[in-house]
């Protein structure tokens, strides 16, 4: 089946590549052409030519409201090391919180599974709900991991740096605190945090023209965000916002405040983002360097 759209610039052709999955949230692309793909109530599947199988060994999940599954990464180094990333949200003491996966992909015959599954990073605290888990990998040019991570619908903790709610994080591909983060030393702040203010982070990609980190997050009613994470930089939810509270009131002090970003874009009325990507190739040459969301 294939459908052609008309765009702004150029003609494309819609082609269905898989049917029948539940709640895809995400995908990778492996290096033959196979896909990886998230369900967010905790199955990973792998698609190849049309057929889907289940990957074995995939951690449990806590599938409720926006949480799962959620993102799926290969590791730079994965031609020779075979290992992805997930992201996923995480029950445990006090509630749930996002989470990040480290296995290696394991392909026998026609199956498919994880081994040496390792969880590297969690999300604290954990605390009750179940929205705004973000969940978005991203790797760095220089080897290290960005994941973007929502407030949980907690607000507030979004500011406090003693907490990883509402924050993009940096880590090494192991789970460790690459040394330049911009809290490290600090008493009172938690030691992977890249930047904080953030709402509800839905996607991410590196710009491959700079190799620096842009995020898309959602807005409350108005206000759905692009921005371009700088290291210890404040991007000011939920003191300022371009959007309303569901209510209709007005959220902190307004759009803009001091030591605290502006964003790159927003959007209102919202449009709820979801993923964001850069486009590389040579098919469609004038979308060559745009980002997409």
């Amino acid at each position: 089946h294939a459908e052609p759209v008309e765009t702004e610039r150029h003609r494309a052709v819609l082609e269905r590549v898989v049917g029948g999955l539940s709640h895809p949230w995400a995908l990778a692309f492996l290096p033959d052409g196979a896909l990886l793909v998230t369900e967010r109530g905790g199955r990973l599947v792998l698609v190849a030519d049309g057929a889907t199988t289940a990957v074995a060994g995939v951690p449990e999940v806590a599938a409720r409201g926006q949480g799962g599954l959620l993102d799926v990464a290969l590791d730079p180094g994965f031609a020779d090391n075979g290992r992805v990333y997930l992201a996923f949200a995480e029950d445990g003491d006090g509630g749930a919180g996002t989470a990040v996966a480290r296995a290696r992909l394991v392909r026998d015959g026609g199956g498919a599974r994880l081994d040496d599954v390792r969880v590297i990073f969690r999300q604290e605290p954990k605390v009750s709900g179940n929205g705004h888990f973000g969940a978005r990998l991203v790797f760095a040019p220089d080897g290290t991991l960005f994941v973007g991570m929502g407030e949980r619908q907690k607000k507030t903790p979004a500011q406090d740096l003693g907490s990883h709610l509402g924050k993009v994080v940096r880590i090494t591909p192991e789970g460790g605190v690459p040394t330049d983060n911009p809290f490290v030393g600090r008493a009172d702040a938690r030691p992977e945090i890249w930047s904080y203010g953030h709402r509800n982070i839905q996607g991410a990609a590196i710009d491959p023209a700079t190799g620096r980190l842009w995020t898309v997050e959602h807005g409350a009613r108005g206000g759905d965000e692009i921005n371009v994470p700088e290291a210890g930089k404040n991007y000011g939810w939920p003191e300022i916002s371009y959007g309303v509270d569901y209510s209709g009131a007005k959220i902190g002090v307004g759009t803009s405040a001091p030591g605290m970003e502006q964003p790159l874009y927003h959007w209102d009325p919202s449009i709820a983002p979801s993923g964001m990507a850069f486009y590389e190739a040579d098919a469609f040459p004038a979308w060559k360097g745009d980002v997409f969301v």
